[in-house]
C-alpha cells in the first residue's frame, strides 16, 4: 500500500486547483481533503476517489475497480474508484471528477460518534 513520493506529488500538482486541498498519511496510503470533505485516496501508487449514485457510473462505464484494502479478502471494497488514467493526466478533467467526489462527501451521512467504553451508565428508571 505504499505510495512513493513522485506519485503523491503527481496527485497533488493535478488537484493543485481544489479548495483547501489537504492530504493525510494513514495505513500506508494517503487520504485526500477538501474543504475538509474526505474525497479521495492514494494507495499503491493509484489514486481512488469516493462515489456515490450521482457519479459512480462514470467509472462503472470505464471498467475502474474499487478500492480493496485487505489483499486477502478482496470481497471487502469501500465507495472509492480507481481514477481512470486519461482522467488523472488531465488536470481539469481530474479536478472536474475530484469535484464531484467532493459533492458525494460532503453530502454522506455523518459518521456516528464512537462511545466511550468509560462513559457511566444511567440508571433506568
Amino acid at each position: 500500500m505504499a505510495v512513493t513520493d513522485d506519485f503523491f506529488r503527481y496527485v497533488l500538482e493535478q488537484l493543485s486547483g481544489l479548495s483547501a486541498l489537504a492530504s493525510r498519511r494513514m495505513f500506508g496510503a494517503v487520504g485526500l481533503y477538501s474543504d475538509g470533505a474526505f474525497f479521495g485516496l492514494i494507495s499503491s501508487d493509484v489514486l481512488y476517489f469516493k462515489v456515490g449514485d450521482a457519479n459512480r457510473p462514470d467509472y462503472e462505464a470505464r471498467g475502474m475497480g474499487q478500492f480493496r484494502p485487505f489483499r486477502d479478502r478482496p470481497q471487502i471494497s469501500m465507495s472509492y474508484y480507481e481514477v481512470p488514467a486519461e482522467v488523472l493526466e488531465e488536470a481539469d478533467e481530474c479536478m472536474l471528477w475530484a469535484r464531484r467526489s467532493i459533492a458525494v462527501a460532503h453530502s454522506a451521512p455523518a459518521d456516528r460518534p464512537l462511545r466511550s467504553s468509560r462513559r457511566p451508565k444511567t440508571p433506568s428508571a
